[in-house]
């Protein structure tokens, strides 16, 4: 695995920039760690000087910027490589993996029962200043050397292992961002189904009134926009642990009641929040099925508020298993809005003008980044020269990277809020039988036929 080591502070003097890869220098060569210092080497810098070598490469190309370093380890098996032996593969791997264009440090720690190295590699390659890229297929790359060098020296490997750990690609990321997955939401439903439920049936009825699919032969659930069942069993939940849990629940039937549950599962009023939301802020989406006429910003505004009420109100339920399951992408929605807003961008109109006027006035700063760039290759006067390098940098920074970084968003909501627009409509479809609106124009609530759902 690779992590990087980044500036905490982005606005701190350039002077004091180095502090992250001299802390990642520092962990990696740390005496007790690695015996005083025996077990460390490098590749292209000077073991005496490695910190500053790095930092004269990343100077000498211009390419200080957030990330000043990458920390990558390799593991070996308890017991079954010496130190030194674990130092010629990490050595070793290091040589393949980077030592044709970058420096790296390289070391052995000793303070744990499985020895293992330490790599940290400067980004900006010394041979043409060219930047490390960290994707998923450098770190196969480097996982398939690691393997062949163990392999070369007869130690073991994990042979077939997924590479990300049993999950799926999407899993693994959204796991590694932090978001939950549609696993981790399923889990969090099925438990709640198994603690109101007495009976396989009861359990089923609160899973379906979820909005989800059953396959009760195999035993695997299925959410609307899912593209594939997530069995039960994969998520801890085994036929015995279903049983014992449903079994428990009967037995507290008697012993707390007195009496069994009734047949149909405990009743909660069906939620109406999307219409709710939407009727209070005046905005009535079925006035909406003209794309131009859709206020996306509104659009964002009611999801927002109801993944804020479901998070602090009890009772409060998204029927849409789809929608239900968007709450993971709460903060990007918050973080739209906010754009939406301050862009004053209302309609799918609005933003395609955005799209365009952003795109033009990059195109027009690229222009005059290249008229500078012309005059530094001229340039002879070193002051002219320096200013010139200083004008294209602030450019760059301070409005191409800013209005690159809009333009990602814009095109993204322009991309994404046709489905999110769907979910929202489907929701209201969900709800429809639950309220109503007197002659006065005031939200009623009902009960529609109970259906064995929740």
């Amino acid at each position: 695995m690779i992590e990087y080591a980044e500036n905490p502070d982005k606005t701190t003097a350039k002077e004091y920039l180095d502090d992250d890869l001299y802390n990642a220098l520092s962990y990696v060569e740390n005496d007790d760690k690695t015996d005083r210092q025996i077990y460390v080497d490098t590749i292209n810098c000077s073991k005496r000087n490695a910190y500053g070598e790095m930092v004269a490469v990343q100077k000498r190309f211009g390419s200080r910027g957030d990330i000043v370093a990458w920390h990558g380890f390799q593991s070996f098996a308890e017991g079954e490589v010496t130190p030194d032996e674990a130092f010629e593969i990490g050595k070793e791997t290091a040589r393949r993996m980077w030592g044709d264009k970058y420096q790296v440090v390289i070391t052995v720690h000793l303070n744990t029962d499985n020895l293992h190295c330490h790599f940290v590699v400067n980004p900006i390659s010394f041979k043409d200043g060219s930047r490390f890229q960290n994707k998923i297929y450098n770190h196969r790359r480097l996982r398939e050397i690691s393997d062949d060098v163990c392999r070369e020296r007869g130690k073991s490997v994990l042979e077939h292992s997924n590479f990300y750990g049993g999950k799926s690609r999407r899993a693994y990321w959204a796991e590694k961002k932090g978001h939950p997955t549609h696993r981790d939401m399923l889990a969090k439903d099925v438990e709640y189904c198994l603690s109101v439920s007495y009976t396989r049936k009861t359990f089923y009825q609160q899973l379906r009134g979820l909005g989800y699919e059953i396959d009760e032969t195999r035993m695997s659930v299925k959410g609307k926009g899912w593209e594939r069942a997530i069995r039960l069993r994969g998520i801890g939940f085994t036929d015995e642990v279903i049983d014992r849990r449903l079994n428990r629940n009967y037995s507290y039937g008697y012993s707390f009641v007195g009496q069994v549950w009734n047949t149909h599962p405990p009743k909660k009023r069906r939620s109406v929040l999307l219409f709710y939301i939407a009727h209070d802020l005046g905005y009535n989406i079925e006035h909406s099925r003209d794309v131009a006429e859709i206020y996306i910003d509104l659009l964002f505004l009611i999801v927002i508020n109801a993944f804020q009420i479901i998070k602090e109100v009890k009772d409060a339920v998204i029927i849409s298993v789809e929608l239900r399951h968007a709450v993971k992408d709460f903060q990007q929605f918050i973080h739209d809005y906010n754009f939406l807003r301050e862009a004053d961008i209302h309609t799918f109109p609005q933003l395609d003008r955005y799209i365009e006027s952003t795109q033009n006035k990059i195109q027009e700063l690229e222009r005059e980044r290249s008229l500078l760039r012309n005059k530094i290759r001229r340039e002879t006067d070193p002051e002219v020269l320096a200013d010139n390098r200083t004008a294209r940098s602030e450019i760059t920074k301070n409005h191409i990277e800013p209005l690159r970084k809009n333009l990602d968003r814009a095109k993204r909501i322009r991309d994404k809020s046709p489905h999110l627009y769907n979910l929202v409509r489907q929701e209201f479809e969900m709800e429809a039988p639950y309220r109503q609106l007197d002659r006065n124009g005031k939200m009623i609530f009902k009960d529609a036929p109970d259906k064995g759902a929740r």
